[in-house]
């Protein structure tokens, strides 16, 4: 399986704090891989790491290498805009633009990189909203406000907002967290079917949905990497004795 993010000793730093310690990880292409661990332990920065977001936080560094498709997104004269247009992002709270509607939600980003032709416009926003299994729900409410859907609605919204922009891979922190778990399906359904184009990363703090959904699992403590495999064999067979005592509530 080819291998579509590759980390390199990856070290993350707030300020003084070392939040992300070490890291080498490979993560397949046209994959769900989960990332699970306490609070604390990591798991946002990391991810936060694989597009450059980090790097907005005040006083936040990195060092060592994130590789994807060959390429060293830290290298000198890399385009960090690029890199985010390529690796989209859905946080942990729905976050639609509040005062834009449905439409115009789902075309920010093309609209931000100068796209102005209403007729690709369109085209985008059906095939990111037929993607985000949600084009049937709202298709005749386009021009509503992007907070006047259901959560889960609007979760799935943020998700054709990233879908739109093409992105290969797309980065979920705790994207259930907030919502219900009718709502929770929902958003597992879509990245079951979102892996056949592209390389999905999800930070979960639900173990049961890691084991449900993902292909590979990455468990981390303390900023560390303890162990990464198939999710079936992490699960049902840890080697590390760490994540064994997490995976069956006998931590801490």
């Amino acid at each position: 399986m080819e291998n579509k993010i590759v980390t390199e000793g990856l070290n993350a730093y707030f300020g003084d704090v070392h939040a992300v310690k070490g890291v080498d990880l490979a993560i397949p292409a046209n994959s769900i891989t989960a990332i699970i661990g306490p609070s604390g332990c990591g798991k946002s920065t990391l991810i936060r790491c694989m597009n450059r977001m980090h790097e907005v936080v005040k006083d936040a560094r990195v060092e060592g290498r994130v590789v994807i498709d060959g390429e060293d997104i830290y290298a000198p004269g890399s385009d960090a805009v690029e890199i985010r247009r390529k690796v989209g992002m859905v946080f942990q709270k729905p976050n639609p633009f509040p005062t834009m509607s449905i439409y115009d939600n789902v075309v920010a980003g093309l609209r931000l990189n100068g796209e102005r032709d209403w007729k690709r416009l369109d085209a985008a926003v059906e095939r990111s909203l037929k993607l985000a299994a949600l084009w049937e729900e709202v298709k005749g409410q386009l021009d509503a406000s992007g907070v006047s859907i259901s959560g889960g609605q609007q979760q799935r919204l943020c998700i054709a907002r990233a879908l739109a922009v093409e992105p290969e891979v797309l980065l979920l922190d705790e994207p259930c967290s907030a919502l219900d778990p009718i709502a929770t399906a929902k958003i597992e359904d879509l990245l079951f079917d979102l892996k056949n184009n592209f390389t999905i990363v999800i930070v979960t703090h639900n173990m049961q949905q890691a084991a449900r959904i993902s292909d590979f699992t990455a468990f981390m403590y303390l900023g560390e990497l303890v162990e990464f495999g198939i999710t079936k064999d992490l699960f049902e067979n840890p080697k590390e004795e760490l994540t064994e005592k997490y995976i069956t509530g006998r931590f801490g």
